[in-house]
């Protein structure tokens, strides 16, 4: 049996107004509201995924894992066919 998600709260359109800040800091700290008017929900407020800056060493070796091996002379030999690997000296004339 798999996890169910945490369910959304449930705030009328009246409490969103008076308690805004309070709501607020709850959605800053990761919970998820539905907005209700006369009882029917008309939106949710949730937090943001934040896009992490760096990939944690162990998330890091487990996706590498799945990597298919390559020919790396294969490879660089590939690269040479495919582009121009001479390098011209700008100030020759």
């Amino acid at each position: 049996m798999s996890a169910m998600p945490p369910r959304a709260h449930e705030v009328s359109q009246r409490d969103l107004r008076l308690r805004s800040r309070e709501i607020m800091d709850a959605v800053e700290h990761g919970e998820s509201f539905t907005v209700t008017r006369d009882g029917r929900g008309i939106g949710e407020l949730m937090p943001l995924r934040i896009r992490r800056r760096f990939v944690a060493r162990a998330d890091f070796i487990a996706g590498s894992r799945q990597l298919v091996d390559i020919d790396l002379e294969g490879f660089r030999a590939d690269q040479e066919a495919a582009f121009d690997t001479e390098v011209d000296d700008p100030y020759a004339r």
